[in-house]
């Protein structure tokens, strides 16, 4: 039996509405908070782990990463999604090892567990041709690591570029070939191969689990977004989805569907709880009473949203109406960044353009929450994690209290949001074990991941450099595609999710 006291620090309340004036211990037994109480108040029979000056929060959980655009971390800004996509997603994919898989992996969960992630989910692009020991290399990272994460290989039938609007009448044939791989997995293995690794790694038993993550509804068929439920619904898997990130993707479902995606996947009967709808940033108050009557999440990525200019979520409007809120940072190909406290602080920030009540602002307290009880509740997993409380798996981040963040102590948790930047961090710790120590990962070496990453780097640079060269060749068909869609109307009522022209 492994048990220890964290003794002193003051600890977010488990409704992570505020910080316990007084410091506290926290009784950890493999692996599981047992207790909280004042100092002293617990049986000292066991180790004690001195944390005075402390403030001890639930480690944040990044309910939405793509680890496999991490080797294009910092190659691409200015452009919308659409246009970006061909980029990270191209259509001859990198030749990867699974040695090159996992130090990818490694690239944004390091970074990650290092700023107070303790928990990542991976949307995991395995396609064209799945390599199941591709997906092993990842899930070893997350388990050499530390990290807990949830992997998930993204799942389509209908190839990216079918999906997007006009296509074939901006694109040449010729075009149009050289943009469909010369072969692919059917998705039926794709989910065979999460049904047998469910398993092994169900994430209510397992620190490195599976959920299912269906790529969005325009690139997916009806019968595989079905398979997909009924495999959630037998396994108790998660699911994530992107839907209506962008102005383009809402227009072209309304001009193709006459519908908006989210009406939709809720007359398909997909939309449930521990379903995450991916960005939802274009959406009509009907899509709000649909999500909120199926207890199905919205998963917010704001930093994301701002980088590829995709819009500005109706935050507000989403919580009046019910809906449970996670929020992520995205991949690194879009955000270079797994530090999910900036996505904290600017969840924040960047609610307070929308309308003219400050009294409806989002505030410090709302976004903490989306970040760590939001993120549980989304994949259904807020009976293991998200909350510093008894019964639940020790996850948890210290930061020191006598830093210049917190100095003058007046509001530990909004000085957290607001002012510290993550150099604060005291310790982390996942399933009762420390895997952060004054700033350095304490089971694999730093030092050694990133030399390793520059040297597969090297090698890699020109296949990268040679994708986007023809990704280059495809770029005007998709500025006129783009251009097109900004004239479509969009599904009556849209709530604004842009600023206007000045």
């Amino acid at each position: 039996m492994n048990t220890f006291i964290l003794r002193g620090p003051r600890a977010l309340t488990d409704d992570g509405a505020r910080v316990t004036p007084d410091p506290v211990d926290l009784v950890i037994e493999n692996g599981v908070i047992m207790a909280i109480g004042p100092v002293g108040s617990q049986s000292a029979d066991c180790t004690v782990i001195e944390a005075p000056d402390t403030l001890a929060i639930p480690g944040f959980i990044n309910s939405h990463h793509h680890s496999h655009e991490n080797f294009h971390k910092g190659r691409y800004d200015r452009l919308p999604l659409e246009l970006w996509m061909n980029y990270v997603r191209p259509a001859k994919p990198l030749p990867l090892t699974p040695e090159d898989v996992y130090l990818r992996t490694l690239i944004g969960a390091s970074q990650a567990l290092l700023s107070g992630t303790t928990c990542i989910v991976d949307d995991f692009n395995a396609s064209p041709i799945l390599h199941p020991e591709h997906i092993e290399a990842a899930l070893a990272a997350y388990q050499d690591l530390g990290i807990r994460a949830l992997l998930g290989p993204t799942l389509f039938d209908v190839p990216f570029h079918q999906s997007v609007p006009f296509i074939h009448e901006e694109c040449c044939s010729e075009t149009l070939a050289r943009m469909a791989p010369a072969r692919s997995t059917p998705p039926d293995e794709y989910l065979k191969l999460v049904e047998k690794l469910a398993r092994s790694h169900h994430p209510k038993d397992n620190r490195v689990g599976v959920l299912l993550a269906p790529s969005a509804p325009q690139r997916c068929t009806e019968g595989l977004l079905r398979e997909v439920r009924a495999m959630a619904d037998d396994t108790g898997l998660p699911v994530i989805i992107h839907v209506q990130e962008t102005r383009v993707q809402a227009a072209s479902a309304w001009h193709d569907r006459g519908m908006t995606l989210f009406r939709y996947l809720d007359e398909l009967g997909f939309l449930a709880p521990a379903t995450s709808l991916i960005h939802a940033v274009w959406l009509t108050p009907d899509d709000l009473e649909r999500v909120a009557a199926s207890g199905a999440s919205i998963q917010h990525n704001p930093n994301s949203n701002l980088k590829l200019g995709s819009g500005l979520m109706p935050l507000r409007a989403v919580l009046d109406a019910g809906i449970n809120v996670s929020l992520g940072t995205d991949g690194c190909g879009s955000l270079e960044s797994t530090d999910m406290l900036r996505v904290v602080a600017n969840t924040a920030l960047i609610h307070k353009l929308r309308g003219g009540d400050y009294r409806r602002w989002i505030g410090a307290e709302e976004a903490l929450k989306a970040a760590t009880v939001g993120g549980a509740k989304a994949l259904g997993l807020d009976n293991h994690i998200g909350r510093l409380a008894p019964g639940l798996r020790a996850d948890l981040v210290l930061y020191n209290l006598n830093g210049p963040a917190f100095t003058p102590l007046n509001d530990p948790l909004r000085q957290l949001v607001f002012s510290e930047s993550g150099t604060g961090i005291h310790s982390v710790y996942v399933d009762g074990e420390k895997v952060v120590s004054d700033g350095r990962l304490t089971k694999l070496d730093q030092g050694d991941i990133s030399r390793r990453i520059e040297k597969t780097m090297t090698s890699l640079r020109p296949a990268i450099e040679a994708s986007e060269a023809l990704t280059e060749t495809l770029r005007p068909a998709y500025e006129r595609i783009w251009s097109r869609c900004q004239s479509l109307p969009l599904a009556p009522g849209t709530l604004p999710a842009r600023l206007p022209e000045s």
